[in-house]
């Protein structure tokens, strides 16, 4: 069974979503950082770059967002353009494909225009020098549908796929659904009843409303509207029939999730639970633990083979190893089975480090193709049962590799909890300290030959330094004092750090 647990302290809120007592998300909410993902904003147009069709907007934070045209509704960019194009039957799917061949390029130009003013809300967090990600296509998650007040457009989950089913839960939607807007039916939504789904798309149609006259009040570049915090948001996104229990360690945030819960699921009220401390609530279910270990570029699987996972710029690489496990029948059931393991695992890590955009995975090779049509059947049902993000994954390769591509949401949890190592400055390794040595002992002769009036030299360094060039290359040492017949003194410095170092002429 499922437990959310929602850790509450002066500095900041973690929720986890676990399985068996097994991590399956982690969330995390500083208090003193504001969560950009999800708000509105009414900002202004500092810059548009029509070779790029792409916006840049003011929001008021650090960095301006960008908007690219593609990210622009579709009704804003035909009346902005004075498209003559009318929206005849907003959910035809057929006359939609028709209309789209008969449309002009758009063009950012003549979209917008630098100055003006325009209710915009953030899609992505900012990530690195990267301002954040902006969309007009607007957006307002509930528990059973995703509110698309601007874009009449009707989505169904992939993962209901009884035909009767997405017929029954696309007119309860479009029997309560305002005209002009559209919506995405989730997977929560199935089997539910219609009173649920419209009490669901009320709560999201009254937000709607707010968000506009906040934005007809607000001043230019202030946030209009903002996400649910992120214990309700949780709550939103997981609380399920699979849920056996919400626990909370704070007395104040029970009562918020409740007095939440009553108005969204009131059926599940009864599963809101306070944690008395210590220990503390993360502690006790070892999730702390569970932190560090996805940190960590190895992962092992329960079957004694592991994974290695590494993330670079461009892709994600993950590599599985069959490590101890030597199975029980011949060479290819053991390979077959590791790789489902791995596969197993695979979805979870993706999930719980919050990995996007490419993936490659390095399967173990398997000579029969059947072996690999089934370990590609079951990735895909991995993916499609246990993760809420899009993916879309390429049949496995004779070289055992696949690839696939995850949609990206805010940032990796390697991001969120760590920064670059100020020694390797994000590499993930530093030149020896023979290499340093050497680097160092060229500086000096090289400043030795540019300065041949100086008699006198100091090189401080830090310890490893020094011990390296007192015990391996004091011959060098002495040879140019010779050679530039004047005394080096080599000196110990502990504040340096390794690759540190000083050269003094006198």
């Amino acid at each position: 069974m499922k437990k959310i647990l929602i850790s509450v302290n002066t500095w900041e809120t973690r929720a986890a979503i676990t399985k068996n007592d097994r991590l399956q998300n982690i969330y995390f909410s500083s208090h003193a950082t504001k969560q950009l993902e999800r708000s509105f904003f009414n900002g202004i147009v500092t810059k548009i770059l029509p070779g790029i069709q792409t916006a840049f907007v003011d929001i008021g934070q650090e960095k301006a967002g960008f908007l690219h045209i593609s990210e622009i509704d579709r009704e804003l960019a035909l009346t902005r353009m004075q498209d003559t194009i009318s929206i005849v039957d907003e959910y035809d799917e057929e006359k939609q494909e028709e209309q789209k061949q008969k449309r002009t390029p758009l063009d950012m130009s003549k979209i917008l225009q630098e100055g003006e003013h325009i209710l915009i809300q953030v899609s992505k967090e900012p990530v690195y020098e990267k301002g954040a990600k902006l969309t007009t296509c607007f957006t307002l998650p509930g528990r059973f549908i995703v509110l698309l007040p601007n874009i009449p457009r009707i989505g169904i989950s992939k993962k209901i796929d009884d035909r009767e089913e997405r017929q029954r839960l696309k007119n309860i939607v479009l029997k309560n659904l305002p005209k002009g807007m559209g919506a995405i039916i989730r997977t929560s939504s199935l089997n539910r009843g219609e009173k649920e789904i419209k009490q669901d798309l009320n709560y999201l149609l009254q937000t709607w409303r707010t968000i506009l006259e906040q934005s007809k009040k607000g001043t230019p570049k202030e946030q209009v509207h903002e996400d649910l915090p992120l214990s309700l948001a949780v709550i939103r996104d997981h609380l399920d029939e699979d849920v056996e229990s919400v626990i909370t360690n704070d007395l104040n945030t029970q009562k918020e999730l409740y007095k939440f819960i009553k108005t969204v699921a009131p059926e599940y009220s009864h599963k809101i639970h306070f944690f008395q401390e210590p220990p503390l609530l993360f502690s006790q279910y070892n999730i702390d633990k569970q932190i560090e270990d996805a940190l960590q570029k190895k992962v092992t699987l329960k079957s004694g083979g592991s994974i290695i996972i590494e993330t670079t710029e461009a892709m994600t690489v993950i590599d599985v190893n069959t490590g101890k496990y030597a199975g029980k029948a011949n060479l290819d059931d053991t390979i077959l089975q590791t790789n489902l393991d791995a596969a197993s695992e695979i979805v979870r890590q993706l999930r719980l480090r919050n990995i996007g955009g490419l993936i490659v995975i390095d399967f173990i090779d398997m000579n029969t193709s059947a072996n690999r049509q089934k370990l590609y059947r079951f990735l895909e049902q991995s993916l499609r049962e246990h993760d809420k993000y899009q993916s879309v994954v390429l049949k496995v390769s004779e070289f055992g590799l696949v690839q696939m591509t995850r949609k990206r949401s805010g940032k990796t949890l390697i991001q969120q909890l760590t920064q670059n190592c100020t020694c390797c400055h994000g590499l993930g390794f530093v030149k020896s300290v023979k290499t340093m040595s050497y680097a160092i002992l060229r500086e000096l002769k090289l400043k030795l030959l540019e300065n041949k009036s100086a008699k006198n030299a100091t090189l401080a360094v830090s310890l490893p330094l020094f011990d390296y060039i007192t015990e391996n290359e004091y011959d060098a040492i002495l040879t140019l004092e010779k050679e530039f017949n004047g005394i080096i003194t080599i000196a110990r410095s502990p504040e340096l750090a390794q690759e540190d170092h000083k050269v003094i002429l006198k």
